[in-house]
């Protein structure tokens, strides 16, 4: 079986402070590991993937994620949170044994 949890029900930042949105995973095989992000009144938009190579991924608007094997996470991460982050972030895997999509969560950042 394949799944994600992000632990904290809502995550709450002042602007300027760094922000760290947390998922962790559990997986059978290799972790295709996703964030994306749902601004408020949008759709759902790509922040960035873990598949190979570095596990300090770079993504869109500024995030990055970092991916630990040892810890099975892929913690979301900015330097420096704006106002306009306040969003909905949605973490998702995909195993490679299972060949299909895999579980998905999501949490709330909101600035204040």
């Amino acid at each position: 079986a394949q799944s994600v949890a992000q632990p904290e029900d809502r995550v709450t930042v002042a602007e300027g402070n760094p922000l760290t949105v947390k998922c962790t995973y559990s997986v059978s095989g290799t972790p295709y590991l996703f964030w994306y992000v749902q601004y408020p009144n949008q759709g759902l938009q790509f922040l960035l993937k873990h598949i190979t190579g570095d596990n300090l991924v770079k993504g869109s608007y500024g995030f990055e994620a970092d991916f630990n094997k040892s810890q099975t996470s892929f913690h979301l991460k900015k330097p420096s949170a704006l106002v306009s982050d306040s969003a909905l972030y949605f973490c998702a895997v995909r195993d490679t044994v299972m060949g299909a999509a895999g579980g998905a969560e999501h949490k709330l950042l909101s600035l204040v």
